[in-house]
């Protein structure tokens, strides 16, 4: 391949990705929404709920080669669990986030505390919220079918991020 074309390229597929990613996301939202513009709020908070993994996924990116995460498996803990107010069940992306630190050699006991404490922060603010009647309790019904919707987007959003990384490596010009 052609040092030009391989430029181009490393630029070109990620914005391809991210496009199918957002497009691929809206679709079901159109087919899904009524006469009325009434839709499934779940859906939405999808949008949401990935912006956060986002962040979440550049936190953990950002990490140095022989350093400790304990700070970021923190704030990572704490973003999970405010955005599992909107979709309960993104509290398992914890484990490919684990699964990621373990393959880097950065993950320890301190971090994996670390990533209790944070969750344990949200759960206690979450208690005092929901016993004072600011917010629901999205957490009573873990597995319900129509918190299945988030992760549409959601998934969208992961793949794109993990296509447009892969291709970045891979046309990479040295």
């Amino acid at each position: 391949m052609k040092r030009q074309t391989q430029v181009i390229l490393y630029h070109l597929l990620p914005a391809v990705f991210w496009l199918l990613a957002i497009g691929g996301a809206l679709v079901p939202l159109l087919l899904w929404t009524d006469i009325d513009g009434s839709s499934n709020y779940n859906y939405h908070y999808g949008f949401l709920v990935s912006v956060l993994v986002l962040v979440c996924i550049g936190i953990i990116r950002r990490i140095k080669r022989h350093s400790t995460s304990m700070e970021e498996c923190f704030q990572v803990a704490l973003l999970l669990g405010v955005a599992s107010y909107w979709l309960p069940t993104v509290l398992f992306l914890i484990i490919p986030i684990w699964g990621y630190l373990i393959y880097q050699n950065l993950f320890s006991f301190r971090s994996w505390v670390a990533t209790l404490i944070g969750w344990a922060v949200v759960a206690v603010w979450a208690a005092v919220l929901v016993a004072t009647g600011y917010i629901a309790n999205p957490w009573a019904d873990f597995f319900a079918t129509e918190n299945a919707l988030g992760w549409i987007p959601l998934g969208a959003i992961l793949l794109a991020w993990l296509a447009s990384t892969i291709a970045r490596q891979t046309l990479r010009v040295r």
